[in-house]
């Protein structure tokens, strides 16, 4: 999808070329004087109550009087928030993307504040992307390009916030696409293959290193091998860094679990559902996104994305319940559920992460089942250990209508991961599963660092008739990124 911003007063935009104009109808704008043919189509649909700017609300419309766009329609804009321009936005492509226009314009009354400007790109990506890679005979969307039309010209903060926006969208696309795929189209060869090509491009300032099972084993990456032992594919441990800072600035870590599919090994999950664990890389897939919206940003930070990846299968080699193995950080882990993987080799990664001496670590998976029983589909778990992190990231999070939820960390919860036989357990049974995973998590981060975790089981994809990936929580991460290089 391309984005313009474009300079066009009201009567300007109802002159403009295009196969559709979206006439975003604030409050504000219901109310004004009717002096253009956008306006005066409003009010004139306001007033038979044919329409309303409740954000949401659509009305379209066909060859109307003094307008050249063929196609128009008057969109509900609410109070014009980020909020209801993200409402407006997504119920108006969401219709023109299934009709033939290939360029449409969005036009403000008024001038948006930047948080609504950027609410209504991201909204546009979200709801004209379509999946298409294993779908050959799939009719491809026909809206390709829109135009952003602004009242007057763009204010700087208003260029930033399209700019983020923008690289944003395309960060949350590229994840999008990788949860997506099917597992035997998105391999952990295949996952490195795109890390790999986010690095190659030009002027990217963006390095990657790929680590096979020789080179984990020799790390002693003993929890990260043990999950991938039941499958033919081999693993991949994926190291991104990110340099657009002075060296002697310590990165942030990101950390992603890329489970490319979890048949939960030899403690198998029931058959209902079991495709849907295509999307337990989603964690990887945002650390993906994030790196491709660093890459057209270049903002003054450094930044590490860590990446372990493997299948979770039931082979002969499998690893079984009550097996033993001994993490990078020397400490030994009783699996007594091998379903219970993701921790297993984010542990090993977060351990990994030390040789960087980071500000601060950041872990995104697709952890727990009771993080949905938690808090549903609207916002992700958020553990940490320094509260400047989880203010931090909390902020970024409802800044980029990406949001998340503070959960404890209380040490008595961590009572139910001891064992006999090793010195810790994987799991501690059903009771606060999301806190007690984070807790297993806690026990691997280098001592001192600031380190939070995002449990985004919730909020990484969707099921049913609308199933597939959201591309959460690229906007909280980029936000973050980009407030801290600030």
């Amino acid at each position: 999808m391309d984005f313009e911003l474009k300079t066009m007063r009201l009567a300007q935009a109802a002159r403009a070329k295009a196969d559709a104009l979206v006439f975003l109808v604030t409050q504000d704008t219901a109310k004004a004087k009717a002096d253009d043919a956008l306006s005066a189509l409003a009010a004139r649909a306001i007033k038979t109550g044919d329409f309303s700017a409740e954000a949401g609300k659509l009305l379209p419309c066909y060859a109307a009087e003094g307008i050249q766009a063929p196609r128009v329609l008057l969109a509900g804009a609410g109070d014009g928030s980020a909020q209801a321009m993200r409402r407006a936005v997504a119920a108006a492509i969401a219709l023109i993307k299934s009709g033939p226009a290939r360029q449409a314009v969005l036009c403000f009354a008024q001038t948006p504040s930047p948080a609504a400007l950027r609410a209504a790109v991201l909204a546009a990506a979200d709801a004209a992307y379509a999946y298409t890679e294993t779908k050959p005979k799939a009719k491809p969307v026909a809206l390709t390009g829109v135009r952003l039309a602004l009242p007057a010209a763009a204010s700087a903060a208003l260029k930033t916030a399209f700019a983020q926006a923008t690289a944003t969208a395309s960060g949350i696309r590229l994840a999008r696409e990788w949860g997506n795929r099917p597992a035997n189209h998105a391999t952990p060869r295949q996952l490195a293959a795109a890390a790999q090509a986010i690095a190659k491009e030009k002027g990217s300032h963006i390095d990657c290193e790929v680590l096979g099972p020789k080179e984990v084993a020799k790390l002693g990456m003993g929890a990260f091998a043990a999950v991938a032992r039941g499958s033919h594919e081999e693993l991949r441990f994926i190291v991104l860094r990110y340099q657009g800072a002075a060296k002697s600035q310590p990165p942030v870590a990101l950390v992603g679990k890329g489970i490319t599919f979890d048949s939960g090994g030899i403690s198998i999950k029931p058959a209902a559902g079991m495709d849907e664990m295509k999307f337990d890389m989603c964690g990887a897939a945002s650390v993906l996104g994030a790196f491709e919206a660093l890459r057209q940003l270049q903002p003054a930070i450094n930044v590490v994305g860590l990446i372990p990846a493997c299948e979770n299968l039931p082979g002969g080699g499998a690893t079984k319940p009550g097996d033993v193995v001994t993490s990078l950080s020397g400490q030994t882990i009783e699996v007594l559920n091998t379903d219970a993987e993701g921790r297993l080799v984010l542990c090993d990664a977060l351990a990994y992460a030390a040789r960087f001496k980071p500000r601060a670590i950041i872990d995104i998976a697709t952890l727990t089942g009771a993080c949905v029983i938690a808090l549903g589909h609207v916002r992700s778990g958020l553990y940490a250990t320094d509260a400047v992190l989880a203010q931090a990231l909390q902020q970024a999070g409802e800044a980029a209508l990406d949001p998340c939820w503070p959960m404890p960390l209380d040490d008595e919860y961590a009572e139910g991961l001891k064992s006999n036989f090793a010195d810790v357990a994987n799991v501690a049974g059903r009771p606060a599963g999301s806190v007690t995973a984070a807790k297993f998590l806690q026990r691997f981060v280098p001592e001192g660092t600031p380190w939070a975790h995002l449990d985004i089981a919730g909020s990484a994809w969707k099921s049913g008739k609308a199933k597939g990936a959201t591309g959460r929580p690229v906007g909280l991460l980029v936000q973050y990124l980009l407030a801290q290089a600030a």
